[in-house]
């Protein structure tokens, strides 16, 4: 082994200092594996299979070369679009590729919160360490305090102490909420709400009496669960039970008594509080939320998840003065009333959110890492090896370890094609013959982002049919690869009607009907996209039912307030019911999935200014916190002064997409780069109380604003569209003018 004062050279590999430091000092010792088989096995992974890695990213220039010169000839020639041409065209190329017979995913070993329980799903950047943990405690949280404290009764909560008037809401909202998951029955009551329901409201006692619940009810009747088997455990004397555990589809809800309380003292139950289990997993992010572009950055994410599969990850925390340590919250435990639920005489339920972890995709290089040849290793690779190491610690604390089925759950971006899963599905095999775990020890989520993968989506399951235990939708890195692959097409409708387009909704209902015919039901889990607005809870109440409704199993949420809410919905949407309803309609369009969303009317001045100042913006407000802070995802203010949650997924459909006007005419050189400057002193003055931000005007010449221009001037030559390679020069840039 040879070294420098910034890396060392180990089994034919050149690793960074901190990245070298932090395997052989932590991620190693503790994990089963020997030293020597893991530097010969990384660097075999590295070096035999980069050059598979490149020949699919040369596949996907050369798909896409294609695919441009046919729309520039068509155009050239003055034809419009002809979907069937377009379509034959796309076969011939390879790009769709023929469907298989039928099949279903054997993937085994699942843990229930993937694959029977239906909830909210958190995305964290791995690289900070108090998010992490709050997502991973996000298991379990107050609906009180969920709806007290942000805008889902319609308004915000007034400044000051703790406002009864607003408590009173709360407290009825709550219990119209248990009338659905939890209603009551049994008793000759005027509290009914139908023929055969009971309402929770102005109840005023609940205990345990020969193993069943009972309510009195506001008008002095007895009555018990509508359902008696929702009743899983309690904590405490069952004549006076200080918490009552119930289950609904799947999820706990647990109403806290405490008449010593400030809420519990003035409700006439006693009610402290009422608890969702809401994250019930969550994904803990190495790629699009985070800013990680050398050894040190990734040293920092894999230290992070090598302290959640351990067990042992903290942070101080401050809070109104007041310093803590946060740390991985435990089981609860509750008394139990007998059968298959309990334990002896208790009921153990999970105190954290099921973890996967993101890795990158196929396409960047790292300098943390090099090859024998002294060439960057491809990011996904190291990705890999590492993540799945640190997951060894995990799996030898069986039950009480992330998962108690003995998996490691990896989602992967960004693929194209089902040629990019097998290849996927290789590497995870290679790793874990190398690091000693059975094969298919490593679970594969598929991110279906990407046109190409949409389109073949049933044959890149296949491609890891014993591996696949996760899809979803993600509206905006999809709409940038549609924007990129119909680049020459013509000029795109604005970026606020590409929701009505026919694509997207053909989309959605697509991947539902994909993962329903490959048996995902009731083994792996089918997902829906980020609300982004995390200040705007009452339009996530009213409009994110619709993603359980979809079949969807699981849906992103930007906070484990927005799981709080979020978990209401599959309270009310049974979704393993859902998917049964949906498994026999008609599969999706394929030809509306490609249908391109064209601008046919050409937009008034007005409306071009108002999509440029749109994305300008929004492209620079996210990129100057990039470049600048290394900060990955934050809640950005928009143009509008609405804070919305911005990562590398909103920003290439932006730049891409006055990309794609530029290209076609629609707007200059002149006018975006005018509309640019003006936007950064915008952004400028919304981040004008931030004490570490760096203003991008008058200058204009610093590396985050060059790379915002860039994204947009050199947006039709990025590869596939991808913001990456910009904001990773140009934040390398500004890192190595830092002493």
């Amino acid at each position: 082994m040879t070294s420098t004062p910034d890396n060392l050279t180990v089994s034919g590999l050149t690793v960074g200092a901190e990245l070298h430091e932090f395997l052989v000092n932590e991620a190693l010792p503790g994990s089963g594996v020997g030293p020597e088989r893991f530097w010969e096995g990384f660097s075999r992974l590295i070096n035999e299979f980069g050059p598979r890695n490149q020949e699919l990213l040369e596949i996907r220039a050369e798909i896409q070369a294609a695919i441009d010169a046919w729309h520039r000839e068509r155009r050239a020639q003055g034809e419009g679009h002809d979907a069937q041409a377009y379509r034959a065209f796309l076969e011939e190329l390879g790009y769709l590729v023929p469907e298989g017979p039928a099949f279903s995913i054997d993937t085994a070993d699942v843990d229930p919160e993937i694959a029977r329980i239906p909830g909210p799903q958190l995305v964290v950047p791995v690289t900070n360490a108090r998010y992490a943990l709050n997502a991973a405690n996000a298991r379990w949280g107050s609906l009180y305090d969920a709806v007290y404290g942000t805008d889902a009764l319609g308004d915000l909560p007034p400044a000051g102490p703790y406002d009864s008037d607003r408590g009173d809401r709360v407290i009825a909202w709550a219990r119209e909420f248990l009338d659905t998951a939890v209603p009551l029955d049994g008793g000759a009551s005027d509290n009914r709400i139908s023929d055969n329901r009971i309402s929770h409201r102005g109840t005023t006692r609940y205990w345990i009496e020969a193993g069943l619940l009972q309510v009195t009810t506001a008008d002095g009747a007895i009555v018990g669960l509508a359902d008696p088997t929702e009743l899983l455990g309690f904590v405490g004397d069952p004549a006076a039970p200080s918490s009552i555990l119930f289950g609904h589809h799947g999820l706990g809800v647990e109403i806290q008594i405490d008449r010593l309380h400030p809420v519990g003292a003035v409700d006439s139950a006693g009610i402290a509080d009422v608890i969702l289990e809401s994250a019930v997993t969550a994904i803990i992010d190495c790629e699009d939320s985070v800013a990680t572009v050398d050894a040190a950055d990734k040293s920092l994410a894999y230290r992070n998840w090598l302290g959640l599969m351990r067990g042992d990850l903290t942070e101080v925390v401050e809070k109104n003065g007041v310093s803590f340590t946060r740390a991985l919250s435990p089981e609860g435990i509750f008394t139990g009333l007998g059968g298959a639920a309990s334990i002896g005489n208790q009921v153990t339920v999970p105190g954290r959110a099921l973890l996967l972890v993101r890795n990158v995709g196929h396409l960047m290089r790292t300098p943390a890492v090099l090859d024998a040849n002294g060439i960057e290793a491809f990011e996904g690779l190291v990705d890999a090896m590492v993540t799945v190491l640190c997951a060894c610690h995990d799996l030898q604390r069986g039950a009480e370890g992330n998962s108690r089925c003995g998996s490691v759950y990896i989602v992967k971006p960004k693929m194209h094609g089902p040629d990019e899963v097998a290849f996927t599905d290789q590497i995870f095999s290679f790793v874990e013959e190398v690091l000693g775990l059975p094969q298919y020890t490593v679970k594969l989520g598929i991110m279906d982002e990407e046109r190409r993968t949409t389109v073949n989506l049933t044959e890149c399951i296949r491609a890891a049919k014993s591996r696949v235990a996760f899809i979803n939708t993600g509206f905006l890195d999809r709409t940038g690869d549609e924007i990129h692959t119909s680049m020459e097409a013509g000029p795109m409708v604005p970026k606020t009607l590409m929701r009505t387009q026919p694509w997207i909704t053909a989309y959605e209902d697509w991947n539902v009907d994909v993962g329903l015919a490959c048996g995902l039901r009731g083994i792996a889990q089918i997902g829906k996209g980020m609300w982004a607005a995390p200040d705007r809870m009452a339009d996530m109440l009213e409009q994110k039912i619709g993603h359980p409704m979809a079949g969807a199993n699981c849906a992103w949420v930007p906070s484990p307030t927005a799981a709080t809410l979020h978990a209401t919905h599959y309270h009310r949407v049974d979704v393993l019911a859902r998917q049964t309803e949906l498994a026999g309609r008609a599969r999706a369009s394929l030809d509306a999935i490609l249908t391109i969303p064209l601008a046919h009317d050409t937009p008034t001045d007005g409306e071009i200014q108002n999509e440029l100042d749109n994305n300008a913006q929004g492209i620079l407000g996210y990129v100057v916190r990039w470049v600048d802070q290394g900060v990955g995802c934050s809640k950005v203010p928009d143009i509008n002064d609405i804070g919305l949650m911005e990562d590398r997924a909103t920003c290439r459909i932006s730049s891409q997409h006055l990309a794609n006007w530029l290209r076609h005419g629609v707007v200059d050189h002149e006018r975006v780069m005018a509309t640019m400057r003006r936007m950064a002193e915008r952004v400028d003055s919304q981040n004008a109380a931030d004490v570490v931000y760096q203003p991008m005007a008058p200058s204009f010449d610093g590396p985050a604003f060059r790379a915002a221009c860039d994204l947009v001037f050199s947006g039709v030559e990025q590869p596939s569209g991808y913001t990456e390679p910009i904001l990773h020069a140009r934040r390398i840039e500004l890192k190595d003018r830092q002493p």
